[in-house]
C-alpha cells in the first residue's frame, strides 16, 4: 500500500511538472494582473459610493437636527398657549426625528466601519498589484532575455537559451515524424 502511494505521488508531481512546463508564467500573471486590478477598480468604485452614502446621511442628519430646532421652538409656544392637541403632534413629530437621527447616526457608523475596512483592502490590493507588476517585469526580461533577435549579416536569427529537455523533446517527435522510431 505504502509503494502504491508512493506511486501515485511521484506521478502527480510528474503531471504536475509537466503541466507547469506547458503553463506560461508571463500570460498567468498578466492574467492575475489584470483580475487585480479590476478588483481593485471595484473596490475603489465601492469606497466611493460609501463615502457619496456618508455625506448623504450627515446631511440628513444635519436636517433632522434643524427640524428638532425648530420643532423645540413651536413646543414652547404651543406649551404657553396651552394648546395640549398640537403639542401632541409635534412631540410625535419630534420623537419620529430623533428615532431616524439616531438610525442615521448607526448606518453612518457601520458606512464608517466598512469603509476603513474597504480602505485597509486596497492599500493590501495596491501593494500585491505593485508586486505582481514587478515581477510581470522581471519575467518580461527574462523572456526578453532569453530569446533576442540576431541580425548578424542581415538576417535575422535568433539565439535563444533552449533547455536540454526541450531539444530532446522535439528530437524524438523528430524522429517519430520522419518514421525512425
Amino acid at each position: 500500500m505504502a509503494l502504491l502511494r508512493r506511486l501515485t505521488r511521484l506521478f502527480r508531481a510528474d503531471l504536475h511538472a509537466v503541466l507547469d512546463r506547458i503553463e506560461e508564467p508571463v500570460a498567468l500573471l498578466r492574467q492575475a494582473v489584470r483580475e487585480m486590478e479590476d478588483a481593485l477598480r471595484e473596490d475603489e468604485q465601492r469606497a466611493k459610493f460609501l463615502t457619496h452614502e456618508q455625506s448623504e446621511l450627515a446631511t440628513r442628519s444635519a436636517e433632522a437636527e434643524r427640524m428638532l430646532s425648530e420643532l423645540e421652538t413651536k413646543l414652547d409656544l404651543c406649551f404657553d398657549a396651552d394648546e395640549t392637541d398640537l403639542a401632541r403632534s409635534l412631540v410625535k413629530r419630534k420623537l419620529e426625528l430623533e428615532g431616524a437621527r439616531v438610525r442615521h447616526g448607526n448606518r453612518h457608523a457601520g458606512l464608517s466601519k466598512q469603509l476603513v475596512e474597504l480602505q485597509t483592502r486596497i492599500a493590501n490590493h495596491r501593494d500585491r498589484l505593485d508586486g505582481m507588476r514587478q515581477k510581470l517585469d522581471l519575467l518580461g526580461e527574462e523572456e526578453a532575455d532569453r530569446c533576442e533577435p540576431n541580425f548578424a549579416g542581415g538576417v535575422g536569427v535568433s539565439e535563444c537559451v533552449v533547455a536540454d529537455d526541450e531539444i530532446e523533446i522535439a528530437w524524438l517527435q523528430e524522429k517519430r515524424r520522419r518514421g525512425l522510431s
